[in-house]
């Protein structure tokens, strides 16, 4: 199984970073294929540009939009692992979506209806948020994140969502609340690979 795993934070010594490094471990194990991608270690440029959008238009993308491309074509199983910043993900990650999950690539209209083009590939989200889960509830918060998301972008462009997590409270987590979050990702993958082991 080929994994791609885009990760959207500045600092590696994170929450964010803490799972990223807790998945790559547990899929090396698994002796799995992984690509990581770091948005900001890469400096991904995230401003989709005119010439974007005009080449979009014409199935034109650059040399380094192509590249990510090829990365999730690549891949069967894709984890996108960014907090959540002002109820929405970091302008890098917005910016990588707006870029690489073009039209042509990850979308396009046949007769005015929308069909999603990266079809039998699986997603994993994980966020953290500062916000409780029960705050986000009430408000309907929780239910609008994973609408503009899984909806909005991984869905409508044909991933199947198998889990989104949301981390809460993650500024004021204890170290003991982290691993309870650690224990349930490393259960997700650990799952994946039996799986895997059994086909």
């Amino acid at each position: 199984m080929k994994h791609l795993i885009t990760y959207a934070h500045p600092n590696q010594e994170s929450l964010n970073g803490q799972f990223k490094q807790a998945i790559e471990k547990i899929l090396e194990q698994q002796k799995q294929d992984v690509i990581v991608r770091d948005l900001y270690t890469l400096g991904f440029d995230p401003v989709l540009s005119l010439e974007d959008m005009t080449g979009q238009r014409k199935g034109i993308v650059n040399e380094l939009i192509k590249k990510e491309q090829e990365y999730i074509s690549w891949a069967d199983i894709l984890t996108f692992i960014y907090p959540i910043w002002w109820t929405g993900m970091p302008a890098i990650m917005k910016g990588y979506i707006d870029r690489v999950f073009s039209y042509g690539f990850a979308y396009r209209y046949d007769q005015g209806i929308q069909k999603g083009l990266l079809t039998g590939k699986q997603a994993i989200i994980l966020n953290t948020h500062g916000k409780s889960n029960e705050e986000y509830s009430t408000i309907g918060m929780d239910k609008a994140l994973l609408l503009t998301s899984d909806k909005g972008i991984y869905t409508y462009c044909g991933f199947q969502v198998k889990e989104h997590f949301f981390f809460d409270k993650a500024d004021r987590a204890t170290p003991e609340i982290v691993e309870i979050w650690l224990s349930k990702i490393r259960d997700v993958y650990t799952k994946i690979g039996s799986q895997l082991s059994n086909c």
